[in-house]
């Protein structure tokens, strides 16, 4: 399939020369595109943020929630039709900041959806203040002393919730990055990918050549099953690591344990509504039964 068909044509895009946002989209469009991913089947889920204007600038369904809210509906778009692609696609500061409790409980219940999140550690649409992932030291227009909060680990987060899978890339390392965008979307379960990029107008200090000279792809030698190593690795500071860090051992998704499925297949939307059933349902819990 060409690139082509996920491309919306001459639009206007909102992100500054040189943002690594670009990047990302492009290498989307390609992963897709190889992966012979339906745009009709294909939903895009996001929040507020920069990274989250991506899903528009595709061609596909698209949800846009509230700051940090883009897994619950991506959960529960998944849950009422199991046939559709459902990416949920947002920036560090809305996915593990604002969104930071839907993240951690997103895991836990392991709905069939691909998690990519565009990690530049500041926030780019409010003007450069501190993100979750900030470095220390970052000094920003809010935290002008520099920041002194430690960053939060998202890798090392979801490893340690047994993430179905989880993986980090580098957004200026095309082939590396659509790889591994293909391999989360094919992967059945809650799949993780978080993505560096720069932000070329407020974070001076993860640059393209920063993140060149900070970062590693995991070899051959790294047994991806191997939670241990794979949470040891998550730590590492000095040089950080690219690549597939974690795959959990299969497991039930969010819609198996729902018990949506299993006597009927056909999707919720296609089903007819038992308003007697829903009816009682309200019922009790207004008489709090």
């Amino acid at each position: 399939m060409d690139a082509k068909v996920f491309d919306r044509g001459d639009i206007d895009i909102a992100w500054c020369p040189g943002c690594g946002n670009y990047a990302i989209l492009r290498t989307l469009r390609e992963a897709l595109a190889e992966l012979d991913v339906d745009p009709r089947q294909l939903v895009m889920v996001s929040g507020i943020g920069q990274a989250a204007k991506a899903p528009h600038y595709l061609r596909a369904h698209v949800f846009n929630g509230l700051h940090g809210r883009a897994l619950p509906p991506a959960t529960a778009i998944k849950a009422a039709n199991p046939s559709l692609t459902v990416i949920a696609e947002s920036g560090d500061g809305d996915m593990y900041g604002e969104g930071g409790n839907h993240f951690i409980h997103c895991i836990r219940r392991n709905p069939d959806i691909t998690n990519i999140v565009h990690n530049n550690m500041v926030y780019g649409l409010t003007k450069g203040q501190a993100s979750p992932t900030s470095p220390i030291g970052l000094k920003t227009p809010v935290q002008v002393d520099g920041v002194h909060l430690e960053p939060f680990n998202p890798v090392a987060v979801a490893i340690a919730l047994d993430a179905s899978f989880v993986a980090r890339a580098n957004a200026q390392d095309r082939e590396q990055t659509k790889e591994l965008m293909k391999k989360a979307i094919a992967h059945r379960g809650y799949a993780l990918l978080d993505v560096f990029q720069p932000c070329v107008t407020y974070n001076k200090l993860n640059t393209y050549q920063w993140f060149k000279a900070h970062t590693y792809y995991l070899d051959e030698s790294h047994d991806p099953r191997d939670r241990t190593a794979a949470f040891r690795r998550a730590l590492e500071r000095d040089r950080l690591p690219l690549g597939v860090f974690y795959v959990s051992p299969e497991k039930p998704t969010f819609e198996d344990n729902a018990g949506l499925y299993r006597e009927d297949p056909r999707p919720l939307y296609q089903r007819d509504i038992d308003l007697a059933r829903l009816r009682d349902l309200v019922q009790s819990f207004e008489a709090g039964t």
